[in-house]
Formats: C-alpha cells, sequence, structure tokens
C-alpha cells in the first residue's frame, strides 16, 4: 500500500489525538505549550498507527469531512469525560470554600488559567500529583489508543441518534456533583456542627462579637479537620480513578457498538 493511500488515515488517528489531549486532564494545561500537545500526538500517531486497522482504503472526498468531525468528536468526548470526573475535585473545594468563609478568596489557577477557589485548586494540584505518581497518565493514553480497536476511522460512532451517549454523559455529570459532595461531606458537616456552637454561644454570651471571633475559630477548625480527614483523600482519589477509567471504557463500547 503506498504512503498517500496511508496519509488519509494517519491524519485521522492524528487528529482524535490531538482533541483528546486539548481537553484531557494534565495534557491540557496551559503550563504545556501547544507545540509540545501536537508534536506528542503527532508521535504517539506514528507509533500507534500500525495497530490501527481500517476495512478499506479511506478516500478524501466529502465523506472524509464527516470522519474528521467524527475523529474531533471522539477524542474531545473522551478528554471531556476525564476531565469531568476530576472536576468533582474543585467542585468540593468550592463547597469547602463556601462553608470556611473563603469563597471570596480565589486565586489563578495555573493549570486552566482561570479563577478558581482556593480549596479546590489546592486539592486539584494534589489530585494531579497523583495520578502522575500512579502513572494515570499512561492509563488516559492507553484509554484512547483502545478506542481505535472499537471505533473504526471509517464509520461514524453510534449511540448519537438513540441518546445513548447522551444519557451516559449526563449520568456521568451528575455523578461527578454527587461526588464532589461526598468529597466535601466530611469537612462540611463538622463545620456545620462549629457553626451550630458559634450560634449557641452567641445567644448565651451575647457580649462576645461572634462576628470577630467566628470567623478565625472556623479557618482554624477546618484546617485542622482537613489535616485529620487527609489521609483517607487519597484513597478516596484512588476509587475515582477506577470510576474514571470503567467510566472511560463504557464510553468507548457504546460509541463502538453496532447500530
Amino acid at each position: 500500500m503506498q504512503l498517500l493511500e496511508l496519509l488519509p488515515a494517519f491524519l485521522l488517528v492524528f487528529v482524535r489525538l490531538t482533541a483528546f489531549f486539548v481537553t484531557a486532564p494534565i495534557f491540557s494545561t496551559r503550563s504545556i505549550p501547544a507545540v509540545f500537545k501536537i508534536g506528542l500526538s503527532f508521535f504517539i500517531a506514528f507509533i500507534a498507527f500500525p495497530l490501527v486497522k481500517a476495512n478499506h482504503v479511506i478516500p478524501v472526498d466529502w465523506t472524509y469531512v464527516y470522519l474528521v468531525i467524527k475523529e474531533v468528536l471522539t477524542g474531545l468526548l473522551l478528554g471531556f469525560l476525564a476531565a469531568l470526573f476530576l472536576a468533582a475535585v474543585q467542585v468540593a473545594g468550592s463547597i469547602i470554600d463556601m462553608m470556611l468563609g473563603l469563597a471570596m478568596a480565589s486565586v489563578v489557577d495555573p493549570l486552566t488559567g482561570t479563577q478558581a477557589p482556593l480549596m479546590g485548586n489546592f486539592k486539584y494540584i494534589l489530585t494531579m500529583l497523583f495520578i502522575l505518581s500512579a502513572n494515570g497518565h499512561h492509563l488516559l493514553i492507553q484509554g484512547v489508543l483502545s478506542s481505535y480497536q472499537v471505533v473504526p476511522l471509517d464509520r461514524w460512532f453510534s449511540g448519537m441518534s438513540d441518546g445513548t451517549l447522551s444519557t451516559f454523559l449526563i449520568e456521568k455529570f451528575s455523578y461527578m456533583f454527587m461526588s464532589g459532595m461526598l468529597l466535601a461531606a466530611p469537612l462540611v458537616s463538622s463545620l456545620f456542627v462549629i457553626d451550630l456552637a458559634l450560634g449557641i454561644m452567641a445567644k448565651t454570651v451575647p457580649q462576645m462579637n461572634i462576628f470577630v471571633v467566628g470567623m478565625p475559630v472556623k479557618i482554624l477548625a477546618g484546617f485542622l479537620i482537613l489535616v485529620v480527614v487527609f489521609p483517607g483523600y487519597f484513597f478516596v482519589m484512588t476509587r475515582l480513578l477506577e470510576v474514571l477509567f470503567s467510566a472511560m471504557a463504557r464510553m468507548i463500547e457504546i460509541m463502538g457498538a453496532v447500530p
């Protein structure tokens, strides 16, 4: 098979990987130059291309445009699903900051370049370090490469017309908020008890200015509780990553199902 006949299929592999790295966590951070992302996509596509099998030579015509759009959507959806699960960490941080009174103390997230909650940014950076230490970035690349075996290059993915894919994404979107609430639950419940105790103190000792005393007490107690529950955080992250990769496998299965 000549090189020019293989070039359209190689470009489709390259497009899916590039779209995945645009939205996937770790790879989509602003600190990574765009040239590096494109170069990484190119070399991974060059290595993985011999493993990708097309049913026939892909012609360059009007149908090729639809195949390019399909590859872009496939990569974006897989990367978005991975980023969606990790957004639960920032949701939990937003809830914790609201309870601690630090909701207005937003900082610039160096990974995304946007305003992020203080505790959410702290936990998100810890999560990124945990993923890197557990070789989670290798598993993300392995996940998108496995999609080529299920979602062919020369066929539109399924699950779009019957609503299976959109239903799956909505379920995982709701799961993200539930995970954020569960991650913040130990600290939020403890701070609720502290708020209740401060309210009782304000009624029993009216001479005390509870607004002056309450804020430092809540912040100090919040950080002490965070230190206590911190060792279990990485066990929760391990479970969240397991759910993430199983969700990616399920999404690839839905996209590659025969209509």
